[in-house]
C-alpha cells in the first residue's frame, strides 16, 4: 500500500464508490467504507465501475464511523474533505498513514464531524460558483493524488517501475 487510506462515510452511488475501488487498486491505497450504504455492495454498477479491480484493493467495510473511529490507529491523522473548509488540499502537509474521509455524494459529512476537525476540514477549490460541486470519485483523485505526490509520488512510481521490469523476462521466441 502507499500508506494512504480513502474512507467513504455512507456512499450512496455505487458507480462512484466502484471508480474509487479502481482508483485504490491503481495506488494501492486502501479503502475504508463505512455503513450504511446507499447500494448492495453486488450491484452491477459497482462491479461494473470497479471492473475486476475489487480483488486488488485492500479494503475494509465498518458498521458505523463509531466502529471505524474505535479500529483507527492511536495517532491515526484524519483529514476531511468538504466544501467550506478553512484549507485548501494543497495546504495540508499529507504523511503516509493518513485518512482522507469523503462524505455521502447528496449530503457530504456529517456537520458534527466537520466542527469537531477544523483543524483538517479540506476543501478543493471551485473556480465557478454556480457549480454546487465534483464527483466524489474525482475529489478522491484529486486529493489523493496529492498526498502521493508530497510523499514522493517519483520515488513510488520508480520502485513500481523496477518491480515490473524485474519480473518482465522479455518476449519468448520459439
Amino acid at each position: 500500500m502507499a500508506g494512504v487510506y480513502i474512507v467513504l462515510v455512507e456512499p450512496e452511488i455505487a458507480p462512484n464508490t466502484g471508480n474509487i475501488a479502481r482508483l485504490c487498486a491503481a495506488t494501492r491505497t486502501a479503502l475504508d467504507l463505512i455503513e450504511p450504504f446507499g447500494f448492495k455492495l453486488d450491484d452491477k454498477q459497482l462491479k461494473r465501475a470497479g471492473m475486476d479491480y475489487w480483488e486488488q484493493v485492500e479494503w475494509r467495510r465498518w458498521p458505523s464511523w463509531a466502529a471505524f473511529h474505535e479500529g483507527l490507529p492511536a495517532r491515526a491523522r484524519l483529514w476531511f474533505v468538504e466544501s467550506q473548509g478553512a484549507m485548501t488540499y494543497t495546504e495540508a502537509s499529507f504523511l503516509p498513514g493518513d485518512y482522507l474521509v469523503f462524505g455521502r455524494e447528496t449530503a457530504g459529512l456529517p456537520q458534527r464531524l466537520l466542527e469537531q476537525n477544523r483543524d483538517a476540514w479540506l476543501r478543493i477549490p471551485m473556480l465557478n460558483p454556480e457549480s454546487r460541486s465534483l464527483n466524489l470519485s474525482n475529489c478522491a483523485a484529486i486529493v489523493l493524488f496529492e498526498a502521493l505526490r508530497q510523499q514522493g509520488f517519483r520515488e513510488i512510481i520508480e520502485s513500481v517501475a523496477k518491480k515490473v521490469s524485474s519480473s518482465h523476462h522479455g518476449p519468448r521466441t520459439a
